[in-house]
This record gives structure tokens, C-alpha cells and sequence, in this order.
């Protein structure tokens, strides 16, 4: 019978970086959990870093039949793709719609596959206010 063996352990300063390693883990660090700013007033939920937009969700606000939030393009700048950045924009997005009581009738693609992975925390919208955003953004093209 052979012997089991332990991987070899070692100190946690050992396995501490440091130098630009070290300085590049941090920089990750920040990058990965991003502040979430509603920018309400220009359609857009943004992803920011040390000054720097990260990714964003561009979307409008319905009226009618009720009130939604219509995320319409999910966008993250390509040197932080893969980091979970349009997964909390989205998140947030529903989050902001949960605190305001309005629905969000998700046309974008990236939106739209979110919210089917996380049913618990994105209701799905009826077609009556799906098909009230597709006509809001059919009258008005040059938004988005």
C-alpha cells in the first residue's frame, strides 16, 4: 500500500506577491467589484473603476402600459470582458426596477439570457410591455 500524500504547503507570505505582480492583482481587485452608477437622465447604468466606465447598459424608461425599464444594448470595453461585468450591470438593473416597482421588459440579447439564468431575481415581462418597448424604439430610431 502506498503512503498518501499532502500537498506541499507553504507560508501565506510565500505565496504573497509582490512588485507590479502585486500591483496588477490589486488593480484587479478593484476593476472586479465596480461601483454601479444610474445615469437616469443619458439611459445608461455604467460600471466605473478608478474614473474609468468599464461596461454599461443603455436603456430607456416605459410608461405605458406600465412603468419599465427597457435595457436595449449591454456593452463591457473589451480589456474587461470575462470578468462578470454585465452580469452586475444586469443585476443592478433588476435591482433598481425591484426598488422602484417598475418591471423591466429586457430587448436586449444579453439582458434577455441573464434574466432566464436567474429567474429568482429577474421576473419575467409580459408580452403586452415587450411589444410596447419594441414600439418605442421603433419611433424612435436615433436613440439607440
Amino acid at each position: 500500500m502506498r503512503p498518501s500524500r499532502c500537498p506541499a504547503r507553504t507560508s501565506s507570505a510565500a505565496r504573497r506577491p509582490s512588485g507590479p505582480e502585486a500591483r496588477r492583482q490589486e488593480q484587479e481587485r478593484s476593476m472586479s467589484d465596480p461601483e454601479i452608477r444610474d445615469d437616469r437622465e443619458a439611459g445608461r447604468l455604467e460600471a466605473v473603476a478608478d474614473g474609468e466606465v468599464l461596461g454599461r447598459i443603455e436603456y430607456f424608461v416605459l410608461d405605458s402600459p406600465e412603468r419599465a425599464l427597457v435595457p436595449v444594448h449591454t456593452i463591457v470595453e473589451p480589456a474587461h470582458e470575462g470578468k462578470g461585468i454585465a452580469g452586475s450591470l444586469a443585476r443592478e438593473l433588476y435591482a433598481i426596477a425591484a426598488r422602484e416597482r417598475s418591471a423591466v421588459a429586457p430587448l436586449c440579447p444579453y439582458v434577455v439570457k441573464w434574466a432566464e439564468r436567474h429567474p429568482e431575481q429577474a421576473p419575467p415581462a409580459g408580452e403586452p410591455l415587450l411589444t410596447a418597448a419594441k414600439d418605442w424604439l421603433r419611433a424612435h430610431p436615433g436613440r439607440f
